[in-house]
Formats: C-alpha cells, sequence, structure tokens
C-alpha cells in the first residue's frame, strides 16, 4: 500500500533535485519551510515530530536539504514530510506539504469493526505500524 496524503502523493516519489526545486519555489514566495517524521501515518494524525527547528528566513534550498539529509539519517524508517508556511497575513497557514521519505514497507490499514448501542455498526480506522509496536515502544 502506498500512503497517499499532502501534494505530489500520486506521482512517483519526488528524486532529489526535483525536492529542492520544490523548496527553491517557497523560499522564493517568502515561505517558511519545516521538515516532520512520523511511524503513523493515520490520516487523522496531524502532529507529526518536528525534525529541529521551522527553518525560518532561510535564503537557500541547500540549507533545507542539508536538514533533509540529517532526518533521513535518523529516520530512515519513517514517513518525513516537507511543510511550507505562508505567513504573509500575519497567521501562519501551511500553504504546501508533500511527503519526502517513506519506510521499504508501508505497512497501511485496517478497519476495526465494533457493535455499538442499537446494533450501531462503528468503524475505525487503524494503523498496522502502530499495532506492531505498541505503547512506549516506538520512541
Amino acid at each position: 500500500m502506498r500512503l497517499t496524503q499532502g501534494c505530489f502523493s500520486f506521482l512517483p516519489d519526488l528524486t532529489d533535485a526535483q525536492i529542492e526545486k520544490q523548496v527553491a519555489y517557497a523560499i522564493s514566495k517568502g515561505w517558511a519551510m519545516n521538515i516532520e517524521w512520523t511511524d503513523d501515518p493515520h490520516p487523522r494524525n496531524s502532529y507529526w515530530e518536528l525534525w529541529g527547528l521551522p527553518l525560518f528566513d532561510i535564503k537557500d534550498a541547500g540549507s533545507v536539504m542539508f536538514e533533509l539529509q540529517e532526518a533521513r539519517k535518523a529516520c530512515a524508517n519513517g514517513y518525513i514530510r516537507m511543510n511550507a508556511f505562508n505567513a504573509s497575513y500575519g497567521t501562519e497557514s501551511c500553504v504546501m506539504a508533500f511527503i519526502v521519505n517513506r519506510p521499504a514497507n508501508e505497512p497501511g490499514f485496517y478497519l476495526d469493526r465494533t457493535e455499538t448501542a442499537g446494533r450501531f455498526i462503528q468503524y475505525t480506522l487503524k494503523s498496522y505500524s502502530v499495532q506492531a509496536n505498541g505503547e512506549g515502544k516506538r520512541y
């Protein structure tokens, strides 16, 4: 299964040269960059771990690419996402986000079915990666 979240998710994985061009575009627009990672790519998990500090006032894409390479070394078996924020209106808002690293094996998700009051069936989407690494073993 291939996770499809963010910009470019239905395209083949971007090369480093293509990632660098996207970073250069974001910097040319004045957007701040940051890098995040997770081992739980659940669609509702909007709280990925921040890699280092947000890259405000960075003027060259090479600095961002250096941080990406360092994140890849440390989080090789996780998902890494790059985000661009536009603060031109005084409020930061994410204007671009895309996955730049995936684990070799993407375990995917399953539906957990539960019968609740009145024979109502409730479905919950759960991640195989979280099930494989129980509480207290993920970090």
